[in-house]
């Protein structure tokens, strides 16, 4: 296979260990300014870095939702969008929303569109970690079976716009739902049309 920027961080060493996961640290504009560690990136006060966030929808205008697994070092057993993620230094994030969602969820959106960018720091009053991300949103349609992977998701939950309001009265939501969720809005809104609710 050969080495690309998204593939040479997830090389293994000589020793057998796998290689640190890094980031891209960006400014407030979203340039990119050097890479860091995953966890490290995490710690507080938290470093601001790219990563992205995906919506997708069925053909009724139900949202996909996730629990993330308990496994997970970061908000586990929260419930949150369809997938969130990271992309590696160097991949473009509509590239790494793909992937992560197949990844996750085994499955490949059969459309994919770009909903803007949110900036946000959330404090995970759990684990002590923060998130100081510069956001890509990304909206689109699920039209087939899922095949989640148990390590990365505890559960998925197909939930109208009063469904999920309920719920999340109801259930634990990872910290930056909200944001990104009301920062994709306007996208949501013009992919699912004003019947929804959304």
């Amino acid at each position: 296979m050969p080495i690309t920027p998204a593939t040479a961080t997830r090389t293994s060493s000589s020793n057998g260990a796998a290689d640190a996961i890094l980031l891209e640290l960006v400014d407030e504009n979203g340039v990119t300014i050097g890479t860091e560690e995953k966890l490290a990136a995490h710690q507080a006060p938290g470093q601001l870095h790219r990563a992205f966030s995906v919506f997708l929808f069925d053909e009724t205008g139900r949202l996909l939702l996730q629990q993330r697994a308990l496994g997970k070092y970061h908000s586990p057993g929260v419930w949150s969008n369809t997938c969130c993620g990271h992309p590696y230094p160097g991949e473009a994030p509509f590239a790494a929303a793909a992937r992560r969602t197949h990844e996750e969820l085994g499955v490949s959106p059969s459309l994919l569109a770009e909903a803007g960018t949110v900036r946000y720091n959330h404090p995970d009053p759990a684990s002590g970690l923060v998130e100081q991300e510069y956001n890509h949103l990304f909206v689109g349609l699920v039209q087939s079976a899922l095949r989640p992977d148990p390590e990365e998701v505890g559960a998925t939950a197909f939930v109208t716009a009063a469904e999920l309001a309920e719920r999340h009265a109801r259930d634990t939501f990872s910290a930056w739902f909200m944001t990104v969720l009301d920062a994709a809005r306007p996208a949501i809104r013009e992919l699912t049309g004003p019947g929804a609710g959304w």
